[in-house]
């Protein structure tokens, strides 16, 4: 493109002088280059639109640019609000509904953030163990970004058990503000446990001699698929009992884990910490967000001092 500046006389200048006037011809036709150069790239430059307005699916939102330290979320991280935390969960899940993820992006740089510099969760999930319901997935979350705890059925069952404890790790030396009690529908832990039910019913009642570790789980869910089954008007229908079940389930997980832990208990009560419930669907991807616990201050105020080691009758949750 400079050469075309230039007659073909100048390159066959051989004197001093002319190599002298061939060099000022080069130097005038690169500062008139970069001139318009810069003019042609100032006229490429788009205009952002306007922002201001809530993007209601993934086609409205900017691919997810990252803002943390080490383009991963780690310990040298602010902590951030429940109300935040719970606003990044709602956005990851539109990503994954709309087919519009961001997990592709962590790479080699980001493990080895997350190793030295430690992890820094915005939230704690406890869900179901259930492989068509993969906690990080369905938010569109990135290792780092979620304390995960599964079981079958996203069960509480014990007050001194792993998940209570590991719950009250992720909210205490790790400082998440956010816990989410997560159901799915079409749980098999759920219908199970309704199936056990109805057939007890029947069989007047009478429990099986000897239980299988699965049989005492299924036990567990016994109550909240009772509470099911008499808030739809004493239905028989396994499938009616079971969906309803789930939601009822989610519930009383929240209102377990606060009866067990005392140190969740006070940050919940203070404001420091909220507690969610929610269900995932399947088939549509969508998670629709319960809120807290619709007793939640009478919860609070009825098991204030209660310490792990009381005895907390089954009967009274969910009740």
């Amino acid at each position: 493109k400079i050469r075309s500046h230039f007659s073909s006389s100048d390159y066959s200048a051989q004197s001093d002088s002319g190599c002298v006037g061939c060099f000022a011809n080069i130097v005038n036709a690169m500062f008139s280059l970069c001139k318009n150069s810069t003019a042609e790239t100032a006229e490429e430059v788009v205009t952002p639109a306007p922002t201001g307005t809530m993007p209601t699916s993934a086609a409205d939102m900017p691919r997810q640019t990252s803002d943390y330290t080490h383009g991963v979320r780690t310990a040298q991280d602010e902590r951030i609000s429940p109300e935040r935390a719970l606003a990044k969960l709602q956005e990851g899940n539109v990503r994954f509904v709309s087919g519009a993820g961001t997990r592709a992006n962590f790479d080699a740089e980001h493990r080895q953030a997350l190793a030295a510099h430690g992890q820094n969760p915005i939230a704690a999930i406890i869900g179901c163990a259930d492989s068509r319901a993969p906690i990080e997935i369905l938010f569109d979350a990135l290792p780092g970004d979620i304390f995960t705890l599964r079981n079958a059925g996203n069960t509480l069952s014990h007050a001194e058990g792993s998940m209570v404890g590991s719950v009250e790790y992720c909210v205490g030396p790790l400082g998440a503000k956010l816990i989410v009690v997560l159901g799915h529908t079409k749980c098999g832990a759920v219908m199970g446990a309704t199936q056990t039910m109805l057939a007890s019913k029947k069989a007047g009642g009478a429990a099986a001699e000897k239980q299988t570790t699965l049989d005492k789980l299924l036990a567990g869910l016994a109550p909240v698929v009772q509470q099911a089954q008499a808030e739809l008007k004493g239905t028989e229908s396994a499938e009616e009992i079971a969906a309803h079940a789930i939601q009822v389930n989610v519930f009383a997980g929240i209102e377990k884990l606060l009866i067990y832990s005392e140190p969740i208990r006070a940050k919940v009560k203070s404001g420091e910490v909220q507690v969610h419930g929610a269900v995932y669907d399947i088939v549509s991807g969508k998670v629709n967000f319960l809120g807290q616990h619709p007793r939640l201050p009478l919860i609070l105020g009825m098991q204030a001092g209660l310490s792990k080691e009381e005895a907390v009758p089954e009967a009274a949750i969910g009740a």
